[in-house]
């Protein structure tokens, strides 16, 4: 892709996690954005917010093991435990002590569950389309990639999962150019590579006898820890996973957050949106 460091103009480091290459970017100086995505991006999902906050803020934007950058073993528990410590242990290794948490979807439960263990830590929240709630209000198309061999199929096979997203989770079609397309794919371009994109659906933890079952819960219980720290919320209305059931859970355990709705906006949310999400974050984070 000749015009891929024109989307993505950033500096690649990394740490060595049990074995395995664990990439993060670290742009900027100044207070700590920790932004967390979710399956099947990475961290290119977060490339304007940023160039637009990195000459104030100091932004750090892993990618979960088997996303982005990162490297994608084979023979490795991609389970939300694991995902939290290893976010816990690029924040140990950079020494980060305060952190505003910016998350979107998987990095909900991986940002939360980071955050409720020690939120002395956490200055603020800002929340795109993702949930803590632990439930089965998935839509089909998703649950159904759960069947074992079925879901190897499609996600690794046949990269429903990756090919489905860049063609639904962005409403407002022009932003999803060719070259935004291939940037979001790039990383999963081969059955070995899809792993935690496959990985990531079976980890939905719908009842107790689920290995991250436990986890989930924990962090769901321990939201209450965080109440009173200022949330900013900004939801696609046209999000086909986490819909008005999921914001008004947020709205429930946070009823002072400050909420932004988007009528036009998916999924994807930052990227239908970002050029509205950016003023308000700037006035938020001020």
């Amino acid at each position: 892709m000749p015009t891929f460091t024109d989307l993505y103009p950033f500096a690649s480091h990394f740490i060595t996690l049990d074995g395995h290459r664990y990439h993060y970017l670290d742009e900027g100086s100044g207070p700590v954005l920790l932004m967390l995505h979710g399956n099947p991006t990475w961290s290119f999902y977060y490339r304007e917010l940023i160039k637009a906050f990195r000459g104030h803020y100091r932004i750090i934007v892993p990618d979960h093991m088997g996303c982005g950058f990162s490297d994608k073993p084979q023979a490795y528990d991609y389970r939300l435990a694991n995902h939290i410590a290893n976010v816990e242990r690029l924040l140990d290794h950079l020494q980060v002590d305060h952190y505003t948490l910016v998350c979107h979807d998987w990095g909900g439960p991986i940002g939360f569950g980071v955050s409720v263990q020690r939120p002395e830590r956490v200055d603020r929240l800002v929340v795109f389309n993702t949930t803590c709630l632990v439930t089965s209000h998935y839509p089909k198309r998703i649950l159904i990639c759960k069947v074992p061999l079925l879901g190897t199929l499609a996600i690794r096979g046949l990269n429903f999962f990756a090919l489905t997203a860049v063609q639904l989770a962005c409403c407002n079609r022009e932003r999803m150019t060719p070259e935004v397309r291939a940037g979001y794919l790039k990383p999963y371009n081969s059955f070995a590579n899809r792993i935690a994109n496959q990985r990531f659906v079976q980890d939905i933890p719908l009842g107790p006898s689920h290995p991250s079952y436990a986890t989930a819960k924990a962090v769901e219980a321990k939201l209450g820890v965080l109440k009173h720290k200022p949330m900013l919320i900004c939801w696609g209305k046209k999000d086909f996973c986490f819909d008005d059931y999921f914001l008004a859970h947020w709205r429930q355990d946070f009823p002072h957050a400050q909420v932004h709705e988007f009528a036009d906006a998916g999924h994807y949310v930052v990227e239908d949106a970002h050029e509205r999400i950016i003023p308000l974050m700037r006035t938020f984070l001020a």
